[in-house]
């Protein structure tokens, strides 16, 4: 007898691996993820923008990073004594405009490299609410805490995404014409904007979602990270004290689908190595004077002389 319902996610075609970086926009559970291929020495840029919630910030930041050189002095805002963009999360903010810009363009211009060489782009809708700017229309990824009568809020449509997602697919395959995109809605629940319309904002996100991965199949999957925790997990034991955010164990779960599903089977087994490999290299012993423990780090350190030579496109810098 089973006790709960499991989901049979199918293997994507032409997973992530190692040879080509990985781009990764979205919402705060794109950084979840992106911190297990990090950990794992992927060559990989997460949320260059900060987090964002929308589908249309996030395409907004990818058109962004294929047209734009870097951000310049005159695109910062200020407000309550800090530097801003409209375009950026809350943490590139600073009371200084020249290391606000410089946080901006650290970020950016890594990404904006690594985007036309990327193998991977996964991106996770977090909300199909949006917020424009009523001044310029401009649709603006944070609010930065200015009040709210200075913007309208609305929730975008399935056609909306749709069609903004076919033009960016035309301009990303100028760039990068072997891209493949790993669409994935988030399971965090935004409850502040009601329960009823959380779920139809979660509607929108999986409706169009799917409407992409119909009429782009060749470039577009999903993965149902939402799924996972509504149907699969679906236990607030799995949540965090908010009672909104998946916990650790719920992430790593969803990491361990993600994983067998969405990374290629060469990259499987290298991390299936790295993993001890990494556990040695973050083990803190009582007593460092001792024989034993010299041996220790002599057979860690062979080991990852080895694997330098076998894969020398890891990250270990990092």
């Amino acid at each position: 007898m089973k006790f709960r319902t499991e989901l049979h996610i199918k293997k994507t075609t032409g997973g992530a691996g190692y040879k080509k970086p990985i781009m990764m926009l979205g919402s705060c559970f794109t950084d979840n993820i992106g911190q297990y291929l990090k950990k794992y020495l992927f060559t990989i840029a997460i949320n260059p923008f900060g987090v964002i919630y929308n589908p249309m910030s996030i395409r907004n930041g990818i058109q962004t990073l294929l047209f734009k050189e870097k951000y310049l002095p005159e695109d910062l805002q200020f407000y309550n004594e800090l530097y801003f963009s409209f375009d950026h999360y809350t943490k590139f903010s600073d009371p200084d405009k020249n290391s606000a810009l410089q946080k901006i363009n650290s970020t950016f211009l890594h990404a904006k490299k690594l985007l036309p060489e990327a193998g991977h782009l996964i991106l996770t809708f977090g909300s199909a609410f949006i917020y424009e700017l009523k001044e310029t229309g401009k649709l603006v990824n944070n609010c930065h805490k200015l009040p709210a009568h200075r913007f309208n809020r609305r929730m975008v449509t399935v056609g909306e995404i749709v069609s903004a997602y076919s033009e960016l697919l035309e301009a990303i395959r100028s760039a990068n014409p072997g891209l493949k995109i790993i669409l994935t809605v988030s399971p965090v629940r935004h409850v502040r904007d009601g329960f009823v319309e959380n779920q139809r904002s979660k509607a929108t996100l999986l409706l169009s979602a799917s409407e992409l991965e119909k009429l782009y199949p060749e470039t577009c999957s999903y993965f149902p990270s939402y799924e996972i925790m509504m149907d699969d997990l679906r236990d607030y034991r799995y949540y965090a004290p908010d009672l909104v955010h998946p916990n650790d164990q719920a992430i790593e779960y969803i990491w361990n689908h993600f994983m067998e599903s969405c990374i290629e089977d060469e990259a499987l087994q290298i991390i299936k190595r790295l993993d001890p490999l990494l556990k040695s290299l973050h083990h803190r012993p009582l007593h460092t004077k001792t024989k034993s423990f010299r041996e220790f780090q002599q057979k860690t350190e062979e080991k990852i002389s080895q694997m330098k030579k076998e894969f020398p496109w890891l990250k270990w810098e990092e």
